[in-house]
């Protein structure tokens, strides 16, 4: 993104476009999109190969303009959805009692799963006023999302040394309020999976709900130990496990967006459903969140799953985890780079304790890899998947070229340090309110118009240094509202 100035002039033109120039108009638009197709972004998009995409195109159109708000008008999306619920709720151990329903994503998921609760919560402990949520500090922020949305409070807990749950700690924030705990597999930060069972086991000792978020782990981790490879007990196999969110679209290779949420049993589901009977439009009614749902998404997971069976799935399986052991071993190997904690799978974190890793980003992004910017502490996040299978030698040629680039020291590198240093040491003479004004006006140096700047090691180091986090909330919610507005199209 390159910071343009937004412009409000775009009207919906009086005539139409000829094909070719409007195609045209969209292959120039994503010309600088990040190069997925390439393995060269580690987040956002994960690669079946073609072959599983030639599949999910074909069965989309079959079905793009279908509606799945009405089962009884398509009973073909309702065979998909309710065949492809079973087949996840068997691959996560779940007997004929599990039952579920698919969402658009794993944020609409996890709404799902938190307002269950609380409306179970209504009719089992009806003298709660202010439900509350136990979860990890590395637990996804769609659970800060829902309990925004719908009334409720979070108390987020502290994590080990290894980044998984501290059960301990869990145990200690349980209070009269709680009605639910939750652990994920595995945590998107680092890719370990929370110790599912003793989260479980402490759920069902006090009588509490436990969600398993495993949206990006649900369709890997079964084959990942089918495998060989060391995998801790989370699926519906675990006593006390309540409900799972797993995202299809991840490492199930579905088209956008197509996740499942899984309850351990109807009574437990039957408080996600809504229905109103007295509009004067008729009876209305809806599983989940959306009202309309996209016909072709449904028919596209379906097919994939269908295509690829239990064998394509291990197949690929074997070749992501290939890929990650390579990557890993040889980012342990670069001098002043490590691996966070022990990942479970092929989710993990690049830190360092003497280099800026954000600077090491910058420098990927040069070289045209996209790696995501993590904090607490500051890392570089990799999920892997099937289109990273041939990339290894590549990445870490230039990883350690940009290691080698962060290590010499440059004016502008200089430069950014001192800027840092400055922000840091304001934020420690100056009064809350001058730095609040200050704040406020950051976005111009952080992109400004709905943009951000092309090395972003000097915002972090910025952002990381602000006191006021609120303040920080503020400036991110400007930037959000920036990507919102067109881009002068000078």
């Amino acid at each position: 993104m390159t910071g343009k100035t937004a412009s409000r002039t775009v009207r919906l033109p009086r005539q139409g476009t000829d094909k070719r120039r409007l195609f045209r108009e969209m292959d120039k638009a994503r010309a600088h999109d990040v190069r997925w197709r390439e393995g060269r972004v580690f987040s956002l998009v994960f690669d079946g190969g073609e072959d599983v995409h030639e599949v999910a195109r074909e069965a989309y159109m079959k079905f793009f303009a279908e509606n799945a708000l009405n089962p009884t008008a398509f009973p073909s999306l309702r065979k998909f959805e309710s065949e492809m619920v079973a087949m996840t709720a068997s691959l996560l151990g779940g007997d004929e009692q599990v039952v579920g329903n698919m969402t658009s994503g794993g944020t609409e998921s996890l709404l799902m799963t938190m307002l269950t609760a609380r409306e179970w919560a209504r009719a089992q402990r009806p003298e709660i006023t202010l439900p509350e949520v136990v979860l990890p500090v590395t637990a996804h922020p769609a659970f800060d999302k829902a309990a925004h949305y719908f009334g409720m409070k979070l108390v987020r807990t502290p994590v080990r040394d290894d980044f998984r749950a501290d059960v301990d700690a869990m145990a200690r924030a349980i209070t009269p309020n709680t009605i639910m705990l939750v652990g994920s597999a595995p945590s998107y930060p680092q890719g370990v999976v929370d110790p599912i069972d003793a989260i479980a086991a402490l759920a069902r000792e006090r009588g509490l709900l436990c969600h398993v978020d495993a949206c990006v782990g649900g369709m890997i981790l079964p084959f990942v130990e089918r495998l060989g490879y060391p995998t801790p007990a989370w699926d519906f196999r675990t006593p006390g496990v309540t409900a799972i969110s797993v995202d299809l679209h991840k490492y199930g290779y579905a088209a956008k967006g197509a996740s499942v949420i899984l309850y351990r049993n109807k009574a437990l589901r039957r408080h996600q459903l809504f229905a109103t009977t007295d509009w004067s439009g008729g009876i209305y009614a809806s599983p989940t969140m959306a009202g309309t749902r996209p016909g072709g998404v449904i028919a596209a997971a379906w097919a994939v799953m269908t295509y690829l069976g239990e064998e394509g799935y291990l197949t690929r399986a074997r070749a992501v985890m290939a890929a990650r052991d390579k990557i890993r071993a040889g980012v342990e190997a670069i001098p002043g780079l490590k691996i966070l904690s022990d990942p479970d799978i092929s989710v993990m974190a690049i830190a360092s304790d003497e280099l800026d890793v954000y600077l090491v980003a910058d420098e990927m992004a040069v070289r045209g890899w996209h790696l995501d910017r993590q904090q607490f502490p500051p890392s570089l996040h990799m999920t892997l998947h099937y289109g990273h299978r041939d990339i290894p030698d590549a990445f870490l040629r230039d990883l350690q070229a940009s290691v080698d680039a962060v290590r010499r020291p440059t004016p502008r590198r200089l430069m950014q340090r001192l800027l840092v240093a400055l922000v840091a040491f304001l934020a420690g003479i100056l009064p809350k309110s001058w730095m609040s004004w200050l704040t406020a006006r950051a976005s111009r140096f952080l992109g400004g118009g709905g943009g951000l700047p092309e090395r972003r090691a000097p915002m972090y180091g910025i952002m990381g240094a602000l006191p006021n986090r609120g303040d920080l909330k503020e400036l991110v919610l400007d930037l959000v509202e920036g990507f919102t507005e067109p881009e002068s199209q000078d």
